[in-house]
């Protein structure tokens, strides 16, 4: 990861994330001003406690001193939680700004993006690179401000008390500027290292427990623990590595704390002696030192802290800075998608491959032509890797084509807008993806708003309303996260449901039936072609026999259209789809009416 300047960094950070909220900063700062008065008034107090109090007995000033203590107190206390609790909110809504506009901005992104990228990682950008950033914002504002404002007043107290000793007594802190600098530096190198395997922890984790039947099965779990072992001691050694050097400013301010402490005891008292000073002044000088120490420490470990948050705040802009591959045109029209015809004019597409430059990847379609009329079917067969996917991708523009045109109803689909586009669409995968919601709430997804009775209604047309209702709270069931609690047969139906709820004008159907036995799939295949009646459809098949009656057959191989016409065209010309086809019916043993 390429290093950014720290002062960019914040520079940024200001201009995107903070400056909105400058007046409540504005707010803070001002009871940080009173909170540094007033620890710097009690440091002044103790001259003419000194003086007047234990010198010359004065017992008037004895309540006046006290109530002045006692006021000085109240305020730096009452400032410090004013402080605090507005940098807190303040901070906090910083994060939820900048998760909100990082999710925002890759839920916008295209699929490839997800491809590339672990989930695990994903996932670590919005909890550990972004709380990072908070820290960095509480403690670079509270201790810039508090403590250095509290530094100046200690140090006017100092100065006026006794402008010599000040001047001895400060000699020794510059030497302490280069040795934290590079505390700093390397905190940040080791935060960037944290951070990424952090990443790989996470997704490593989500794998594991995901697939943990898988894991179980295979009897791996001693592999995967070992796996998680590595990387825990990783972050251990990261961790420990970080912790020791943000220690190292601790033993370099304490000596140089201790030798300005011993440096005015020695030349202070000898003032003192000589009568060159009084003792409140002393005292009062002594007490602002002591009392300068701490935030002097915060303020000295403050870049050590400034560098996580700033690489944090790398690895977070990084993400943002990420180039939406697929866009929406400014003033784009919606989709008029009133028929439904799709139509593949001469595409060809090839993915983005990181680290690789375009002329040397290879197109995963050349050149391809075919139409789905409307209200009618088209299958696209072929072997693995042959493109069926890619196509089924390239038409909710998912994908943008690198040559040629995908059009709905004559209308390019990239000069339309997304949600009308996807609006006409309704996509069925082999990959169901339910959310850890209620058998309702995964029906209904994608169109909210939806009654009771149509949910049903869908349900009981995809022949999933019987097993709905055995379940423990029917349609209030939990599925669990990727419907886990259910049947791979039964999390099949509910995504057929959710398209059939959705009513849209264009089927996307990957192998809708492939998850279920065959009684269901009959029922779920009479209930498509009640669906798909009238209506436009774009299937991808693996068995052959699910799609004999197609209006058209596409026969993809290696990313080009190597025929097309109806099954009995096909089988007739003897090609490419009647070996495919002769191929199965052998292996499976099943007929062309079959389930082959």
């Amino acid at each position: 990861m390429q290093h950014i300047p720290t002062h960019k960094l914040m520079g940024r950070l200001w201009r995107e994330c903070i400056r909105q909220y400058k007046w409540w900063f504005m707010l803070a700062v001002m009871f940080m001003a009173l909170m540094a008065t007033a620890t710097a008034l009690s440091a002044w107090l103790m001259k003419p406690v000194v003086n007047d109090i234990f010198i010359n007995r004065d017992r008037t000033m004895l309540w006046w001193i006290g109530a002045a203590v006692l006021a000085t107190f109240a305020v730096k206390g009452l400032s410090n939680y004013a402080q605090a609790t507005i940098m807190a909110r303040v901070s906090l809504r910083v994060v939820a700004d900048m998760q909100n506009r990082l999710y925002q901005h890759m839920m916008g992104l295209h699929l490839g993006f997800f491809h590339e990228n672990p989930t695990g990682t994903l996932v670590s950008r919005y909890l550990n690179d972004v709380g990072s950033m908070r820290n960095a914002v509480t403690h670079a504002i509270t201790v810039f401000g508090k403590d250095l404002l509290s530094l100046i007043g200690l140090v006017t107290v100092m100065f006026i008390q006794d402008w010599e000793l000040a001047f001895v007594s400060f000699f020794v802190f510059p030497i302490a500027v280069l040795p934290i600098v590079k505390i700093g530096r390397r905190m940040r190198k080791v935060t960037v290292n944290t951070q990424v395997e952090l990443g790989q922890f996470t997704t490593l984790l989500e794998q594991t427990f995901q697939g943990v039947r898988v894991v179980k099965s295979y009897g791996m779990e001693a592999y995967e623990q070992g796996r998680v072992a590595v990387l825990v001691d990783k972050l251990f050694q990261l961790y420990f590595k970080g912790a020791r050097t943000r220690a190292l400013s601790s033993p370099i301010m304490e000596t140089l704390g201790g030798v300005a402490v011993t440096t005015v005891i020695i030349y202070g008292g000898y003032r003192v002696i000589e009568e060159a000073t009084d003792a409140g002044s002393f005292f009062s000088f002594i007490t602002a030192l002591l009392l300068a120490y701490e935030p002097m420490k915060r303020l000295a470990n403050l870049n050590a802290t400034v560098q996580e948050g700033m690489a944090g705040a790398q690895r977070t802009f990084e993400a943002l800075d990420h180039i939406n591959l697929v866009t929406e045109k400014n003033g784009a029209p919606e989709l008029n998608a009133t028929r439904g015809e799709i139509r593949f004019d001469n595409v060809s597409f090839r993915y983005a491959r990181p680290g690789h430059s375009a002329d040397k990847v290879e197109n995963a379609l050349n050149a391809i032509s075919f139409t789905v009329p409307a209200g009618k079917t088209v299958a696209l067969v072929g072997a693995s890797g042959a493109g069926k996917s890619t196509i089924m991708n390239l038409v909710p523009r998912f994908y943008d084509v690198t040559g040629g045109r995908v059009l709905i109803d004559g209308q390019d689909v990239r000069d339309v807008t997304f949600k009308s586009l996807r609006g006409a669409l309704a996509l069925v995968s082999q990959e169901v993806t339910l959310f850890d919601d209620t058998v309702r709430a995964n029906i209904a997804y994608g169109r909210p708003g939806a009654s009771d009775e149509d949910i049903v209604e869908a349900a009981r047309n995809a022949a999933a309303d019987a097993f709905i209702r055995q379940l423990p709270d029917g349609y209030d069931t939990m599925v669990g996260e990727q419907g886990v609690r259910l049947s791979g047969g039964q999390r099949q139906r509910l995504a057929i449901a959710r398209a059939m709820l959705k009513n849209a004008p264009i089927l996307l159907l990957d192998e809708a039936t492939s998850a279920l036995d065959t009684e269901s799939e009959r029922q779920i295949q009479a209930a498509l072609d009640g669906l798909m009646q009238d209506r436009t459809t774009l299937v991808i098949a693996h068995r052959l026999s699910t799609v004999v009656d197609a209006d058209l057959i596409c026969v993809l191989d290696q990313g080009r259209l190597m025929e097309q016409g109806t099954h009995a065209e096909l089988m007739d010309k003897n090609g490419l789809y009647a070996k495919l086809y002769q191929l199965q019916f052998s292996l499976e043993g099943d007929g062309p009416d079959g389930d082959a």
